[in-house]
């Protein structure tokens, strides 16, 4: 039986043209959720004013291949934590505690790096104290924070000066509590780092009596997680790439990075200008001389109490990216 169509042939081809065009859509459609699937994230942990402000106006920060979910934390440790709890795909911190939680077994490795001038770590006490030099640290109340820099460097001094940990106290305080501590007297020195020094050289009259040369690495490592490392090795390099130029464009624009720092933390343009130039902080390769200056203070670290146990920083540091990074 012949079945007449009730479409008539301008109104086949215009079901047919809306047919394919709903069929193109929905490839459309499908192709943008399978990019979306396949997007990569780099989840990053960050401080304010720190490498997000750096690639931004450095302008690295544009036609990225990956998306980068960034994380603002107030300080490295929290990082650090988030990072181990899988929270984190990559942050940054100093290198003592980065070796701090790599000794209790946190899932990550040094992936890149930057090495500011040691002299930047320093012991000050205020301008009225009687304490001129390291040895006459003796009996006096020493702050610093716990587990990192200051606690170390207060632990270096005083073996360089000959003075035994017992003969010290040592007062495990934050930066911001160590500061008003020093200036209300219940402290007697502070050790701290960059820009708290230049701060409190410039705006406290605060007096450096000890620093670190000869006595800490001063590194700051860009860390990622294990996991991020074995699925998003591309996106990291990457990152990290871009993160080592943003540094040494900072290093010919000081005025600029200090200028644009302050109006995000709110600290003074001119102490972060003396910070920024003081350290001159700058991208490394984590190679065999840097591997090996971390072992040493590791070493001492452990030594001193402020490690648990004694690590093969070796194993803890993937070379692979900053090698990659310079052939």
């Amino acid at each position: 039986m012949f079945i007449r169509s009730h479409l008539r042939p301008s109104g086949r081809r215009l079901a047919g043209a809306r047919l394919a065009t709903a069929l193109t859509l929905a490839t459309v459609t499908l192709a943008a959720v399978a990019a979306r699937a396949e997007e990569v994230v780099l989840r990053v942990g960050d401080q304010k004013g720190g490498n997000r402000s750096l690639l931004e106006i450095a302008g690295y920060a544009k036609d990225l291949p990956y998306r980068i979910a960034w994380s603002e934390f107030p300080a490295a440790a929290p990082i650090l934590e988030a990072l181990n709890a899988g929270a984190l795909d990559v942050g940054y911190t100093g290198d003592l505690s980065f070796l701090t939680v790599v000794a209790a077994g946190a899932p990550i490795q040094a992936i890149g790096g930057t090495k500011s001038d040691p002299r930047t770590q320093a012991i000050l006490v205020r301008a009225d104290s009687p304490i001129r030099s390291a040895a006459d640290l003796k009996g006096k109340r020493l702050a610093g924070t716990r587990g990192g820099w200051g606690q170390f460097l207060i632990s270096a001094t005083l073996d360089k000066a000959g003075i035994a940990p017992s003969e010290a106290t040592f007062a495990p305080l934050n930066p911001v509590d160590a500061k008003v501590a020093l200036m209300a007297g219940s402290v007697d020195a502070w050790a701290v780092w960059e820009p708290y020094v230049a701060f409190a050289t410039l705006k406290d009259e605060a007096r450096p009596i000890a620093d670190g040369a000869g006595l800490t690495p001063t590194i700051t490592f860009i860390v990622a997680s294990d996991s991020a490392i074995a699925t998003k090795r591309a996106a990291l390099q990457d990152f990290l790439s871009r993160l080592n130029r943003a540094r040494l464009w900072s290093l010919d624009h000081l005025d600029a990075y200090a200028r644009n720092t302050a109006a995000l933390t709110k600290m003074p343009e001119d102490v972060l200008r003396a910070a920024y130039t003081a350290q001159r902080t700058r991208p490394i390769a984590l190679d065999e001389g840097v591997v090996k200056e971390v072992q040493d203070a590791s070493d001492r670290a452990t030594r001193y109490g402020i490690l648990s146990k004694t690590l093969d920083v070796g194993r803890a540091v993937d070379r692979s990216f900053t090698e990659a990074a310079s052939n």
